[in-house]
């Protein structure tokens, strides 16, 4: 009996001593497959003076992490958080959130890494001036052991962090949100199939100038190792070469690109494609201000060299670019003949004369016929530059200009001639257009190749028939229809043939012709 108290007080001295150890933290076992961060409750150091890791001692949060294994301490001194190591899966992006450091600059929107991007070493990242809050640097694919008090990872499956309240995990939540939105836990995929390129934003860095409306591109020298920033894919590199924050002219083509969106934004836009038979005619918002290249003769605008801002004087030939269509337009300009038509029902297939009718002409002989009509016309691809300065787009040069000119001389040749003259002297018309049109249009640098004067269509109404002339005895046929409509003022139009009206109950027949008399009395004696 006496060996079972001795047993009894003995366990429970062992569970007393075991409990002490437990609440005095003397031991902590730490799994392998987590850290532990440790916090220094008390501490004849006192506590941090400013930040928020101690780094001499002090009591707070300890800046280096204990990995797998057991570690003893001081008892009622410490107290141990475990925490799991961040992973990031394979083709995913982490970010990272600082809780200490040195505060941003007043041009800052992310926290710069160019003097230290230790995130696994709290002590040298504090050391060498690393700064608080959202980082540029990025974390790829991997394991790795954080201290989550210190930094804050964001992956798109789990936050890690060691929230010290309520309000951390709103905070971190929003910022996982904003990065969802942007599709910043996966890289830029730019598919050959696709015939897109990247318009990409930077949300960081100093302001553009005034006179700029898009950032000019730095940094792209890849022999250059200190400012080669491989495509926005290193912030710092952008920023050391004089990268300023908004829309770029630089493009992303067909690849993967691993970038913080909280640096920077893609946009995907289609590839301009010029077809054959089709040149580009580039209008540029940005670049230099260079010289004139279009000549003294030349008086309508400034072409100036590729690169510049203005018109450019070198056309883009058929193919694919991959232009940014923030920092310019391409007009597309038609190299091949292409027919304007002076008919209101067609349309060509450019639809350059989806405005254009047939031209109204005034005879001399006071008739109104309208003149249906065909142009053919060529732009030589060297002169496109030169088109598209002087008139904007080549629906205005045949809208604003070549309309006009063409109507204008066709009602200036109709006014001398009567309706009859025009129909039989159609093809010498026709001959001397050409040859007299090719001038003007060679002084808007055009290459007028034929003038096609068309027939007009019978309207659907007036459908071809035949019916007996009620005047004529002889059963002759005529075709019905009228005579062209004479302008107001002119003389009364002659009816036709079959149009005559019918006797009336008051009015007397009207006595058959000479000719149908005759043509009666052969038909009697044939009776005979």
């Amino acid at each position: 009996m006496h060996n079972w108290i001795l047993l009894g007080a003995g366990a429970g001295v062992f569970v007393l001593l075991v409990g002490i150890v437990w609440r005095s933290r003397i031991v902590c076992y730490v799994d392998n497959n987590r850290i532990a961060i440790v916090e220094k409750l008390w501490s004849g150091s006192g506590s941090v003076e400013s930040g928020f890791i101690a780094l001499h001692g002090e009591a707070g949060y300890q800046s280096d992490v204990l990995r797998g294994g057991f570690h003893f301490f001081f008892p009622y001194q410490y107290q141990v958080h475990s925490q799991p190591l961040v992973t990031i899966p394979q083709g995913q992006i982490g970010y990272v959130f600082a809780r200490d450091g040195a505060p941003l600059g007043p041009t800052q929107t992310l926290a710069s890494n160019a003097t230290t991007a230790e995130f696994h070493d709290v002590r040298a990242f504090l050391a060498n001036g690393g700064q608080k809050g959202p980082q540029r640097a990025i974390l790829r694919e991997g394991t790795y052991a954080i201290n989550t008090a210190q930094f804050v990872v964001i992956a798109r499956d789990q936050i890690y962090g060691l929230m010290l309240d309520r309000g951390d995990a709103e905070l971190f939540n929003q910022m996982h949100r904003l990065i969802e939105e942007r599709g910043g836990f996966q890289a830029v995929v730019i598919k050959d199939s696709a015939d897109q390129i990247g318009i990409v934003t930077v949300h960081d860095g100093p302001a553009l100038a005034a006179n700029h409306i898009i950032a000019p591109e730095v940094g792209i020298e890849q022999g250059d190792a200190a400012t080669f920033h491989n495509s926005f894919q290193d912030p710092e590199k952008f920023i050391a070469a004089g990268g300023r924050r908004g829309r770029q002219l630089q493009v992303l083509v067909e690849g993967s690109y691993f970038i913080n969106r909280l640096f920077a934004t893609v946009e995907m836009v289609a590839k301009t494609v010029i077809e054959v038979g089709h040149v580009g005619v580039v209008i540029s918002y940005t670049g230099d201000d260079t010289g004139d290249t279009s000549g003294e003769e030349y008086r309508h605008g400034e072409l100036v060299a590729k690169g510049s801002r203005g018109v450019w004087s070198e056309p883009l030939l058929p193919g694919k670019y991959a232009f940014n269509t923030y920092a310019g337009k391409i007009l597309i300009v038609p190299t091949t003949n292409f027919i304007l038509k002076w008919e209101q029902d067609t349309v060509g297939q450019h639809k350059f004369d989806e405005n254009l009718c047939e031209v109204s002409l005034i005879t001399r002989d006071a008739f109104e016929p309208t003149l249906p009509l065909s142009v053919v016309v060529h732009i030589d691809y060297r002169k496109a530059p030169l088109v598209v300065q002087r008139f904007g787009d080549i629906k205005k040069l045949v809208e604003q200009t070549l309309d006009p000119m063409v109507s204008a001389y066709f009602k200036n040749v109709a006014q001398k001639k009567t309706l009859i003259e025009l129909l039989q002297e159609r093809s010498d018309i026709q001959e001397q257009a050409g040859s007299e049109m090719r001038t003007k249009f060679g002084a808007y640098n055009l290459e007028l190749q034929e003038v096609l004067i068309g027939t007009r269509a019978r309207p659907a109404a007036t459908t071809r028939s035949r019916r007996c002339c009620s005047s004529c005895a002889s059963g002759r046929w005529r075709r019905s229809g009228s005579l062209p409509t004479r302008s107001s003022g002119s003389p009364p139009r002659a009816r036709s043939h079959c149009a005559r009206p019918k006797p009336g109950p008051t009015s007397r027949p009207r006595s058959p012709s000479p000719s149908c008399r005759s043509s009666s009395r052969r038909t009697r004696a044939r009776r005979r």
